[in-house]
């Protein structure tokens, strides 16, 4: 069970990314591959981004359904961020910032003040849109960037025992996109 939850915990906090782009950035930057704790610092990052937006959507948004999604949000990255902590000292890997973590945070920025100066329907659409993008960036970033270039197995491990969470994330956040799409 432990290792279950550490494979879910470190692709979760991933989560907070916002695009592939970032992903890109860091080998292209950074010589090449982040290393392992630049990847924890990337997924650390990442998921309080996910926490801080759901947390916004939480006190915007008047949707039931966002509301609960928001609230998934915050609860399952909560955990993980704890989870991930947890392992990174007992891998002995402290996060390390990068150009990927720092990029992330800028436009985390960006994205909470566009969220933040939204509200109705137009927040719903807003946040529930980058969700999904996130959620499919985060996929496709994990397996092509964060997971090769994972030295430690058993960071490896966790990175590769988390897609159905992600998958589960972005089916979740699409079933409430349509929704909101449809309601139009």
């Amino acid at each position: 069970m432990i290792l279950g939850i550490r494979k879910i915990v470190l692709i979760g906090a991933v989560l907070g990314c916002s695009a592939t782009s970032f992903f890109a950035r860091e080998a292209q930057t950074e010589g090449g591959a982040p290393t392992d704790p630049q990847i924890v610092g990337i997924v650390v990052t990442a998921n309080q981004i996910d926490i801080d937006h759901g947390k916004i959507a939480l006190t915007k948004s008047k949707s039931q359904e966002v509301r609960d999604f928001a609230q998934q949000m915050v609860t399952d990255h909560s955990a993980l961020q704890k989870s991930v902590g947890d392992l990174g000292a007992k891998l002995n890997v402290t996060p390390a910032d990068s150009d990927t973590s720092k990029s992330l945070k800028s436009q985390a920025e960006q994205t909470t003040a566009k969220l933040k100066s939204l509200s109705g329907s137009a927040f719903d659409k807003a946040y529930i849109d980058h969700e999904v993008a996130y959620h499919q960036a985060v996929i496709n970033a994990v397996s092509s960037t964060l997971i090769p270039h994972a030295q430690n197995a058993e960071l490896k491990s966790a990175l590769q025992g988390a897609a159905p969470l992600f998958q589960g994330h972005l089916a979740h956040a699409q079933k409430i996109q349509a929704g909101l799409e449809g309601g139009k």
